[in-house]
């Protein structure tokens, strides 16, 4: 069984300042309240920015979260909807991972 997660991943928008640190973009606090609900109510696994000189980030949301839900989640955050990111969100699918006792597991392509 393949374990498909639909990752949200962010771009730099039309308002993003080139140079300017991404905590100092006017804006991403906004952003990344949005996202620490999500990890708060338990549907968040993974997030955070990207450190190359592209910017942006991904965002990997915990099994289960379905690509409408996300997507309108994704929609909804205030740094989207000012154009200071882009957000797109894309299917993944998780082909290695530890279990739960540490051990590697991969599935079949």
């Amino acid at each position: 069984m393949q374990d498909v997660r639909y990752v949200v991943i962010h771009t730099p928008g039309p308002r993003w300042q080139v140079g300017r640190p991404i905590f100092e973009q006017e804006g991403v606090h906004a952003h990344i309240e949005h996202y620490r609900r999500l990890l708060q109510d338990g549907r968040l696994e993974l997030g955070g920015p990207f450190l190359d000189i592209d910017g942006g980030g991904m965002m990997i949301p915990a099994a289960g979260l379905g690509e409408q839900e996300i997507t309108e989640f994704a929609n909804a955050d205030p740094s989207v909807a000012s154009g200071l990111l882009r957000a797109e969100v894309r299917p993944w699918m998780i082909g290695m991972q530890k279990d739960s006792a540490g051990s590697a597991r991969a599935t079949r392509p």
